[in-house]
């Protein structure tokens, strides 16, 4: 199948993929993903290696869509925790001893 990536033309085909991604060991994903196989793969290192382009030449997103037009699947963002707010000292410290400890508001004055 014929794909546009970094404005260069390339002929890809689904065993084409799989055969230069063989051996491969997946890099960390913090965006876009592909899984290739039985391995999910970030999808820069998956342009780059499909390609032999450099990864500031091509987008992400270029890489996602060709890909799932080859009928690879593909994931917008990483599996994650989600991210909470950080801890105060005081709940930081309350949650190592165990205890509860709720904070009182600081602008608060006794007289």
């Amino acid at each position: 199948m014929r794909c546009v990536i970094a404005r260069y033309p390339f002929e890809l085909t689904k065993s084409g993929v799989l055969a230069s991604m063989e051996g491969v060991k997946p890099e960390p994903i913090t965006g876009e993903s592909v899984t290739i196989g039985r391995r999910r793969y970030p999808a820069k290192q998956v342009g780059a290696i499909v390609t032999r382009q450099d990864r500031r030449d091509f987008t992400s997103g270029e890489v996602v869509r060709a890909m799932a037009r080859l009928g690879f699947t593909c994931h917008a963002h990483p599996d994650a925790a989600p991210v909470s707010e950080p801890a105060s000292p005081l709940q930081a410290a309350s949650a190592l001893l165990g205890g509860g400890v709720a904070a009182a508001p600081a602008d608060e004055h006794k007289e």
